[in-house]
């Protein structure tokens, strides 16, 4: 028989003392055992991290698939064209989650730090798009050739709008560049002139009358799979839902990214800057992928195109508005690789006919970029 005693039978004063066991060993006598009571380990919350990692990332590619369908028909109903769906509609669509980080930090952060998270937001954004979403595009392109029945590896898309596009943005972020460079009084009412460009360019994409080609035939909509031509009401539903559960998943998606970063003891400078924005941009790839794999390369690259004009300019216009906005090495290396991707893509778009597998070079700038970054912050 065994019973369950408090050290002592009366009450002391003093520290306290462990609980015990009173063990009973041989007859009429008692032993003291202490009660050892062992806490959780570390394993258990990483590897909830982990889950919390895979199921997040598979509730975004899931409502992407469900997003990307809804707004193919939004932008029919609203009488779109096929790549300003992708510029304006998609692209707004899901750049709110990274938009949403931006604001927060610059606008609501209360300290210098939090500020910072939210202009390395600014800067991460674009550099991703340029390197790692093309580079998935060309990856995506040389997989499913056989699937979609391809003799090549040709990008089907108008080459002269997207070097166009490039020039557009190239021009934008070498200015947005440039005034983190240097410091003046007035600089914070640029961010005016950045939005003003951002209204400037969804003008000009809506004033584009192109139609979707043959083979950008929609799917049914997957909440009226056998509706002809579903309601309005259908579309903007299962388009607005798919949008809220990308962004509650993004959230959490980026929330176990800085996890694991503290886990494996990175800098929070370093997290911001090369993990946050893999996590944020991670709509985009996930739309321009899903647009591949169905032989619609010019939605995936129009909302690619799309999202680095809002990223551009509107997270840029709040970080204006609300910090010094002044680049340190990490930040400036962040503009520099991005610049060299876009002056790349832009040469091959300029020139035509691009071959898909000569957009994987803009993913290895991005591995520069991480190995210049690490090298910073631990050398």
């Amino acid at each position: 028989m065994a019973r369950m005693v408090i050290a002592d039978d009366h009450v002391r004063d003093g520290p306290a003392r462990p609980l015990a066991t009173t063990r009973l060993t041989r007859p009429g006598e008692l032993v003291r055992v202490p009660l050892v009571i062992r806490s959780p380990g570390p394993e258990m919350p990483m590897l909830l991290t982990l889950l919390l990692f895979l199921l997040s990332a598979g509730a975004i590619y899931l409502a992407c698939e469900y997003f990307v369908n809804g707004i193919e028909w939004l932008g029919q109903k609203l009488n779109f064209g096929a790549t300003a769906t992708g510029t304006i509609l998609a692209a707004f669509g899901t750049a709110l989650p990274e938009s949403a980080v931006t604001f927060v930090a610059v606008i609501l952060g209360r300290t210098a730090e939090v500020r910072d998270i939210g202009v390395g937001a600014a800067m991460g954004g674009p550099l991703v798009l340029a390197t790692i979403a093309y580079a998935v595009v060309g990856v995506a392109l040389w997989g499913n050739r056989r699937r979609l029945g391809r003799a090549d590896m040709r990008v089907r898309v108008e080459d002269a709008r997207l070097a166009r596009d490039q020039s557009w943005f190239l021009s934008i972020f070498v200015v947005k560049c440039g005034l983190g460079l240097v410091a003046f009084a007035f600089k914070p009412w640029l961010g005016v002139l950045f939005l003003l460009a951002y209204a400037l360019y969804v003008w000009r994409e809506l004033r584009n009358d192109d139609s979707a080609s043959i083979d950008e035939v929609l799917e049914p909509l997957k909440c009226q799979p056998r509706a002809v031509s579903p309601s309005l009401a259908a579309v903007l539903g299962q388009t607005i839902l798919a949008l809220l559960v990308i962004a509650f998943a993004s959230h959490v998606f980026v929330s176990q990214i800085e996890t694991i970063g503290v886990a494996m003891h990175m800098p929070p400078h370093l997290v911001a800057l090369l993990l946050s924005p893999v996590a944020t941009e991670l709509p985009e790839t996930m739309n321009a992928l899903i647009w591949v794999r169905q032989g619609k390369e010019r939605l995936a690259l129009a909302n690619i195109s799309g999202a680095m004009m809002i990223q551009a300019t509107i997270p840029s216009a709040l970080a204006l508005f609300a910090t010094p906005w002044l680049f340190d090495a990490p930040l400036i290396a962040a503009g520099a690789v991005t610049i060299a991707a876009i002056v790349y893509l832009w040469w091959l778009f300029h020139r035509g006919h691009v071959d898909g597998r000569k957009l994987l070079p803009v993913g290895l700038l991005y591995g520069v970029f991480a190995l210049y970054v690490c090298w910073h912050f631990f050398a």
